[in-house]
């Protein structure tokens, strides 16, 4: 609740998903046809800024596809030893980094822009 909360459920969200059908939070829209398509459309018609949340897949994707134009990165002090991997092992993504803003927690904000050109995968951006 508040202010910030009452902005957010505002804005506009677009939801990839093979399983679900119907989206209870609003305003939301179900992207249909491949990920990538979807995605260059919402770039064209919309102009502003798209962000991703919570889906290590989609991430993946649209870097590979070069659809993404900015990685904010949060790199906390410790090690795990496990986990998914952002980077797919064997890909590589050439990036430049844009901002790095450390915390007195240790915790420091990375922000990269990958780099134009090519990529093993193909054209990026």
């Amino acid at each position: 609740t508040g202010d910030f909360a009452d902005r957010f459920n505002a804005l506009p969200k677009y939801v990839a998903s093979t399983s679900l059908k119907a989206l209870d939070w609003q305003p939301a829209e179900l992207l249909q046809g491949a990920l990538p398509e979807a995605v260059r459309g919402l770039k064209q018609d919309n102009g502003g800024n798209i962000y991703l949340h919570g889906s290590l897949s989609v991430a993946q994707e649209l870097l590979r596809h070069g659809l993404v134009d900015r990685v904010r990165l949060l790199s906390y002090p410790g090690a795990v030893g496990q986990g998914k991997p952002l980077f797919p092992p064997g890909e590589q993504l050439p990036l430049e980094l844009i901002s790095a803003m450390p915390f007195s927690n240790g915790v420091v904000a990375l922000e990269y822009a990958p780099v134009v050109g090519k990529s093993d995968e193909g054209e990026r951006r």
